[in-house]
């Protein structure tokens, strides 16, 4: 048993404290043996969960789910603590001190008219801080690990920043279809011969990263948008297998498409 006082109620302390133990010698044998590249998909996994409590408007859950990501966090500062990098507390204080340095209009003497400005200062202190001399600098540094759509559409935002953009929406639509043609010509040409000149996982590349300008010039989330015609692939599926008078790979393309029909009329 380690040394600890249970109580009715816990804090950010107890918290850091608890975590400390069960690293220490004596305590959790799993706790024990975790690093930071074994913790990597819990952050993201425990991440997820808490946008979903988000998504659904649920605050009991979303409570407990930002507890899950603070356990990560401190978990991965109580690794470094142990190795004499970094502790909590120099975490707290990078972010503290971040906050300051972007938020001069509220910490300092800079006066912005309104969000859009707001939000330019943003991007040029924090391009000065990491030491980005260039646009190129700043597309290269969007997270790799990000979403695919996420990346694509915060590459393209950086790029537009710099003047690197369409001059109107109809440029963007045009390319779209100049990039739908050449996924087409892949496919036909895969079809033919395993030795395509073009594959196919390159043009459906270049398709989707289009398709990120497009959602990133409307101000529209990549995605969310995908994230919905999932939802609504599913929704119509569900009908149209209850609906079938047969197991769907029974039934003619003909069927399926007259079912796909009605689950179009239904409302969700």
């Amino acid at each position: 048993m380690v040394n600890f006082q249970c109580k009715p109620h816990y804090d950010y302390e107890d918290l850091l404290r608890i975590m400390e133990l069960l690293r220490a010698p004596g305590g959790c044998p799993w706790d024990r043996e975790q690093s930071h590249k074994s913790l990597r998909r819990n952050f993201l996994e425990e991440s997820c969960e808490a946008v979903e409590a988000i998504d659904r408007g649920d605050k009991a859950a979303l409570c407990e789910e930002l507890g899950d990501v603070l356990l990560q966090v401190v978990f991965h500062a109580q690794l470094e603590k142990e190795q004499g990098g970094f502790t909590m507390d120099d975490v707290a204080d990078g972010i503290c001190k971040k906050l300051i340095y972007r938020h001069p209009h509220v910490f300092g003497t800079v006066e912005v008219k309104d969000t859009a400005e707001e939000l330019d200062r943003w991007e040029v202190l924090k391009r000065k801080e990491k030491g980005q001399q260039s646009a190129a600098d700043a597309v290269d540094a969007v997270a790799k690990t990000l979403p695919a759509l996420w990346r694509a559409e915060k590459i393209q935002s950086k790029a537009a920043k710099a003047g690197f953009d369409w001059p109107d929406g109809a440029g963007i639509l045009d390319k779209l279809d100049e990039e739908v043609g050449e996924l087409r010509q892949a496919a036909e040409d895969s079809a033919r011969s395993l030795d395509a000149p073009h594959g196919v996982k390159e043009e459906i590349g270049d398709v989707l990263f289009i398709a990120a300008k497009i959602a990133q010039r409307s101000g529209v989330d990549p995605e969310e948008a995908l994230h919905a015609s999932c939802d609504k692939f599913a929704q119509r599926f569900r009908f149209v297998e209850e609906h079938a008078s047969a197991g769907l790979d029974s039934l003619s393309s003909e069927e399926k498409l007259v079912l796909w029909a009605q689950a179009k009329q239904v409302k969700s």
